[in-house]
């Protein structure tokens, strides 16, 4: 692996990742131009997301540990009769609406092949519509961007509606965190609320999917690049860091619009590149070499 080229994708998984253009929609793209495809790839792609899994865990690290308490004190309540639904804290209710949504999403992995596929299979037209997609959702949830509801106002609907929004999001160009946060506003969360639920939302959509992709991936014979795997990791943690604080930055300042408008360009330009390859049978690379 060359090492520019993974610095590169990893700048662009780590701002892509939380940023609401979608990550896996870039990192298509990005090898469409660059030639990396095959079992290569692959890894580069797991580790990269599991560089802006660890920026999850310290952006929210707060949250996070008081879903873990609250997941144990949950299962001492409910062997000692004191379990209620209705009088559950904020917290305790943000773990069961990330359980359910995440339960929702386990099926839907059954068909994976269906939404990955798209992903190097040398077309970027695909991604070039799902792009223009996850920007009809974020100039519609800047139209929902006044919610009030808290943690501890969140119900079962808001939970499986967030979730459905997360299985739309497999489709590379979708974004994961960007749907997921506008079904949050579209639910009436307030801004802060849907951002901190959308994206800890990830971490076990992101895990689990890394964890069975990466045992797969190791068990080939490609010879592997640790360090610069390793580079990719930090690099990308690093980026996604900065995206989350820049992400909840531009919400509270009703500025979630223009990502929109950056999908929307996005994706006409991703689409028009792939007409052209189509008609013309080069490669749209080979014009800008």
């Amino acid at each position: 692996m060359d090492y520019i080229t993974v610095i590169v994708q990893a700048i662009v998984q780590g701002l892509t990742e939380f940023l609401p253009v979608s990550s896996s929609g870039h990192l298509s793209v990005l090898q469409h131009l660059t030639g990396v495809d095959g079992e290569a790839a692959l890894i580069l792609s797991i580790v990269l997301h599991l560089g802006t899994l660890a920026a999850v865990f310290v952006a929210f690290w707060g949250t996070i540990w008081g879903m873990i308490k609250e997941f144990f004190l949950t299962i001492r309540d409910v062997f000692t009769g004191k379990f209620s639904w209705r009088g559950m804290n904020g917290t305790r209710r943000m773990m069961f609406m990330v359980i359910i949504a995440t339960l929702i999403l386990v099926p839907v992995y059954l068909f994976e092949e269906f939404f990955t596929g798209r992903q190097g299979d040398g077309d970027i037209i695909f991604e070039g519509a799902a792009f223009m997609f996850t920007a009809l959702l974020l100039f519609l949830s800047d139209k929902c961007s006044k919610g009030v509801k808290h943690g501890e106002d969140m119900t079962l609907k808001d939970g499986i509606t967030v979730g459905l929004f997360q299985c739309i999001a497999l489709f590379p160009g979708v974004s994961r965190s960007g749907s997921t946060t506008a079904a949050g506003l579209f639910c009436g969360l307030e801004k802060q609320t849907a951002v901190t639920f959308a994206f800890i939302l990830g971490i076990p959509a992101i895990l689990g999917g890394s964890v069975l992709e990466l045992g797969d991936a190791l068990q080939s014979d490609m010879q592997l690049d640790w360090v610069a795997l390793g580079i990719g990791f930090v690099v990308s943690a690093v980026v996604g860091f900065l995206a989350i604080k820049l992400v909840s930055w531009l919400l509270k300042k009703d500025r979630f619009k223009i990502f929109g408008i950056y999908t929307l360009l996005l994706g006409l330009a991703c689409v028009a590149a792939g007409v052209f390859e189509h008609v013309t049978g080069t490669p749209i690379i080979s014009l800008l070499a």
